[in-house]
């Protein structure tokens, strides 16, 4: 037994300084990342004028510096969505965004292009790739009609005699929601990311030690292409795939490969550390840590804050620009179940028609003569309440800078879309008590509609939900053309579904009135205010639809609320935590 031991000790010694050996032949490259900061320097919400404990480059510089003294070899990423929302499009006319100068301050090493980009006219997104000092990365994206690249596809890094590739991807489908302002993406062709991922792989064959993924890609797709999982699944030569676009928080493994997302406008600092062992000839990866560090508890840097200081000044002085009066709180209980300004089970305005809603579509049909509007609940909290009406609330209720488009559709294909809408609800079932969302459809994808009145029926089957549907008091007729208003982005949905043409678009608000050089619908809001609300808005709802095919037992369903109240039964959320409500209460959750 006493050899045994011995051997055993023998082999343990050994074994340890193999691996001091080892361990000290390795080099340690951490890759961080940000992803959808979407206009956060400071920590602060605009929108709502109030701290973002959550969010800003102020309090990511805190952790990138922190890391950059742990270890020399850092490489920083930001991963796209950056100079759009959180009021940055009011330093636009700049040399250059202060979104690029706080990157370029934290000294990014690499910044990958994301769809919201493509928001604004294509010079003012050029002025700010070259104003950017790092490497400016989308592999997709090429010089339509030509094999050259806009923008590099990868960049190769240099750690301690290690090389490091980093591939950017945008999502394909930019010309698909920018479809009503092409002028944002002329001249440019966005290509496959499954596709030139193989192809970006092929041409760096030979080339790195290391392998990373910056993609401003969700973990699922849309709009026909594939997500990052399905990248990881495909391509297992990544080290780590960086994710973005879909605002979500996630880290886990596929396929042998690490994906993370961040989640938005600065929730956490993505970070994955990669452990190289050299011999001298050759690098190998043996290891790969990732995780997620949350700014929650994080104290914001000063030199962040001193610097972009008149970024906040002006911010907080414009989203308190009065615009008008509002006369009386819009909607009474926000939350549906809980009756709350947050909404934390299911938006009371996704299950009934709301005042919030009612007056966006107001809004729209005015602009463009419509039949027809449709507008989603972009914010599940939207509400206004009595007081002034301030830019910081029109801002709330309608967070995108879209603009508005006016379309011709036919009857048969304007309720086609309806169904289209309407596939967001879940199909009712026997024993449920709350009606449900699509955890696989997020919620600025339900529109709703004004103009007419129809019905939802949700013990059919999605495609063949919408009933009742009447525009003046007559039936709607397929083969009669209708005017709809809609915003760019999902004008861009409907044609790419077929439903209407390029042909078909006969108004856009962009360049159509000078006070509103852009054609924003936040900006047409505060123009209907003032010129024909007279500076005062009231609440008004016409209850024109409604949900059907829903039977409910009431006694057990407030049962349920109360639970939901108490703590005692939580409302499922989806798994990027983007769609509420993603599952009925039924009755056995209740016995």
């Amino acid at each position: 037994m006493t050899k045994y031991r011995n051997v055993a000790v023998l082999f343990l010694m050994a074994f340890s300084l193999t691996f001091t050996t080892i361990v000290s032949a390795a080099v340690k490259i951490t890759i961080l990342q940000t992803s959808d900061m979407h206009g956060r320097i400071y920590p602060h919400d605009y929108a709502l004028d109030s701290m973002d404990k959550d969010a800003g480059f102020a309090k990511i510089k805190t952790l990138v510096d922190k890391q950059r003294i742990e270890n020399r070899n850092v490489i920083l990423i930001d991963n796209g969505d950056t100079i759009q929302d959180n009021s940055a499009e009011l330093f636009n006319d700049l040399a250059y965004h202060p979104m690029i100068a706080a990157m370029n301050l934290m000294q990014y090493d690499a910044w990958t292009l994301g769809n919201h980009e493509f928001n604004f006219e294509l010079s003012f997104l050029e002025k700010n790739i070259k104003a950017f000092n790092g490497a400016v990365l989308s592999a997709n994206i090429y010089k339509e009609g030509t094999s050259k690249r806009w923008v590099l596809p990868y960049k190769l890094f240099l750690r301690d005699g290690v090389r490091i590739a980093v591939v950017g991807m945008i999502p394909p489908a930019v010309p698909t929601w920018e479809s009503a302002t092409v002028s944002h993406f002329k001249g440019l062709a966005f290509k496959s990311p499954m596709q030139e991922t193989a192809k970006v792989i092929a041409e760096l064959e030979g080339k790195y030690d290391v392998l990373v993924g910056s993609y401003h890609i969700g973990p699922t797709g849309e709009h026909g292409y594939k997500g990052l999982e399905a990248i990881a699944e495909k391509f297992p030569q990544f080290d780590v795939l960086f994710g973005g676009h879909a605002h979500a928080k996630y880290n886990k493994e596929i396929n042998g490969v690490k994906i993370i997302e961040p989640g938005k406008y600065g929730w956490a600092l993505a970070k994955a550390d990669i452990y190289v062992s050299t011999d001298g000839s050759t690098n190998k990866v043996f290891l790969v840590n990732t995780t997620n560090i949350e700014t929650k508890n994080v104290k914001p840097n000063q030199q962040i804050l001193d610097s972009f200081a008149y970024v906040h000044d002006k911010s907080v002085k414009d989203a308190n620009l009065v615009v008008g009066k509002i006369s009386e709180v819009f909607i009474d209980e926000v939350d549906y179940i809980t009756g709350a300004a947050k909404v934390t089970t299911m938006p009371t305005s996704q299950l009934e028609d709301s005042a919030i809603i009612d007056f966006i579509n107001e809004v729209q049909m005015y602009f463009t003569d419509a039949d027809v509007s449709s507008a989603a609940l972009f914010n599940f909290g939207s509400n206004l309440t009595a007081g002034d009406f301030k830019k910081k609330d029109v801002a709330y209720i309608y967070k995108y800078p879209n603009t508005l488009v006016g379309v011709n559709i036919t009857g048969a294909n304007l309720k086609k879309y309806m169904e289209w809408s309407a596939s967001y609800y879940n199909t009712f079932q026997p024993g449920d008590l709350t009606v449900s969302f699509n955890g696989k459809i997020r919620g600025y994808n339900y529109d709703m509609f004004s103009g007419l009145s129809y019905d939802i029926d949700l013990s059919k089957e999605v495609g063949n939900r919408i009933v009742n549907v009447q525009l003046g008091g007559l039936d709607l007729v397929d083969y009669k053309t209708y005017k709809l208003a809609v915003n760019n982005y999902r004008f861009g949905t409907i044609t790419k579904l077929g439903l209407v043409t390029k042909e078909d678009r006969y108004y856009d608000s962009v360049a159509k009135y000078a006070d509103v050089p852009d054609g924003r619908i936040r900006d047409l809001i505060i123009k209907y205010t003032k010129e024909n609300k007279q500076g005062v808005i009231k609440p008004s709802v016409d209850y024109n639809w409604q949900l059907l095919g829903v039977s409910i037992d009431r006694i057990l369903e407030e049962k349920a609320f109360d639970m939901v109240r108490n703590g005692t039964l939580k409302i499922p959320t989806s798994a990027d935590g983007r769609t509420l409500n993603i599952k009925s209460i039924t009755v056995a959750d209740v016995q």
